[in-house]
Parts: C-alpha cells; structure tokens; sequence
C-alpha cells in the first residue's frame, strides 16, 4: 500500500471520517492563497497521489480531476490580496483553512492541517502535521486541488495582465517579476505589504 494512503488508514480507524488540508501560494508577490479541504473516499483510492510539488503540471491536473470526482466532500477557497494585507499571510491563510473545513458537504471527526500550526476557532479538532503533503494522501490531495486551482487562476490573469508574464512565475518574486514591476507598477492583485520592503508601495 502506498505509505500515504497507509498513514490515512491509521488516522481513519481512530476517528474514522478526517480531511486533509493544504494550501498553496503563501510566497508570492500577487494573486490569492488558495487553501482545499479534502475527504478522501477511503473505497475509490486514486493512483499517484502524492506532494503536489514532487508532480509535473500535466500529472497535476490528471489528479485534480480524479480527486474532485472521487473525493467524498472537498472544498477550495481563495484568499484574496485584500485579506492576506488586511490579516497578514499567515492569518489569511489560517482563515481560509477554517473556511475550507467549515463548508465541506460531509463533517469530518478531524482535520489534519498541513504545517506546524492549526487555525483558530476550527469547528472540528485539528492536528498539525509537518510536511503532510508527503506524509497524508488526503493532505496531498489537498494540496493538488490548491496547486491546479491557483495556477489556472494566475493563467487566467496573464490573460489579461500580459506585461507581468504571469504564466511563467505564477506571482513569485522572480527577477523578472520585479522588473516588470519596476515597468508596469502594481495592479490591485497585487500584495501591497509584500511590496512595502521593495519601495513599491508606502
């Protein structure tokens, strides 16, 4: 068995119904956190999954469609700029990790949260567990559906923000990135308290 899906069956004979939790896009200068919450149906196991980071793109987006077919609940939120600067990343995210929870269709016994920190005022326990995504099947999940959900959202933006090439660095702070910045000034998906230390906004 794959030591993933083992590791979930430990967790699922203790509190039977669990979901896992990830996000992805803390680091970058612009666009959303995008958090997911997955339940995993323990009897339609999914071939492949892993840590989103350890996938190419194309087998990234193979998973995401078979997760969201199988998956017994799931749920993908975004974090928009405004939040992350209002609430800083990490209460942003943390934010979005309770929502995602929240607003799964089936009520899960225990969330198991990717990292070392577990969002405030969760409606259900939670257990931190470093690096999850290559610990959990159901965290990789998790971090599949937030990796595909906001790469296509920074697609979709290159669309219509060409000059910022987009496509290529998906919002990290690339040289590239910053020297179009530099040419092209911020935009409001932009994360204006990432910026403040580049002098691009005071």
């Amino acid at each position: 068995m794959n030591p993933l899906y083992q590791y979930d069956e430990e967790i699922r004979q203790e509190y039977g119904v669990f979901c896992g939790v990830d996000e992805a896009g803390r680091g970058p200068l612009c666009g959303p956190v995008c958090v997911a919450a997955v339940i995993l149906d323990p009897q339609a196991p999914i071939e492949g999954i892993n840590d989103s980071k350890k996938l190419s793109e194309k087998k990234r987006e193979l998973l995401f469609e078979e997760i969201c077919q199988k998956a017994l609940a799931y749920k993908i939120v975004f974090v928009g700029p405004d939040i992350i600067d209002r609430d800083n990343i990490l209460n942003a995210t943390m934010g979005g990790m309770r929502q995602a929870v929240e607003e799964l269709e089936l009520v899960p016994n225990l969330a198991l949260i990717d990292g070392n920190k577990i969002p405030a005022g969760l409606i259900v326990p939670g257990r931190a567990v470093v690096k999850g995504d290559g610990t959990s099947a159901s965290v990789a999940a998790a971090s599949i559906l937030a990796k595909v959900s906001r790469d296509r959202y920074m697609l979709e933006l290159d669309k219509e923000y060409p000059q910022y090439g987009l496509a290529q660095h998906k919002g990290y702070g690339t040289k590239l990135h910053y020297e179009r910045i530099a040419q092209y000034g911020i935009q409001p998906f932009y994360r204006r308290s990432f910026l403040k230390k580049q002098g691009y906004w005071k």
